[in-house]
């Protein structure tokens, strides 16, 4: 269980890259960025932030790279900005998580409309 600490860190830092990235970065290859999460070590040295694109697989690969390029930036402002002993070691990672809830919607879906196919036809199939 994190401590309280540690989710308030993760909460403000979520909240001041997503601001950053909309209004100081200006990578034009940063496209459609969501900060999706970010989760702190419990000595509050390093934060791995998950985000997401909306986008084609290049636009997603441009976000990496514009990310990872923007990485110092956003880590020094956020020394600025954020008092705390430490700055922490950001690392941006690719969230799948919302690519793998669609897959999951699509399968569903896929199943709801075969299943009632299969109702339909025995329904015929009785009259």
């Amino acid at each position: 269980m994190e401590s309280k600490r540690v989710e308030r860190v993760s909460c403000l830092l979520k909240r001041e890259v997503a601001e950053m990235l909309t209004k100081e970065v200006k990578d034009p290859r940063i496209g459609m960025v969501t900060i999706t999460g970010v989760k702190v070590s419990s000595d509050l040295r390093y934060a791995h932030i998950y985000y997401s694109v909306v986008g084609s697989e290049k636009e997603i690969r441009d976000s990496a790279i514009g990310l990872n390029r923007a990485t110092k930036f956003i880590q020094r402002q956020l020394g600025r900005r954020i008092r705390l002993r430490y700055t922490p070691i950001i690392d941006f990672q690719f969230d799948h998580s919302l690519e793998y809830g669609s897959r999951i919607e699509e399968i569903l879906q896929a199943i709801s409309s075969s299943s009632k196919n299969i109702f339909e036809s025995e329904g015929e199939n009785e009259n």
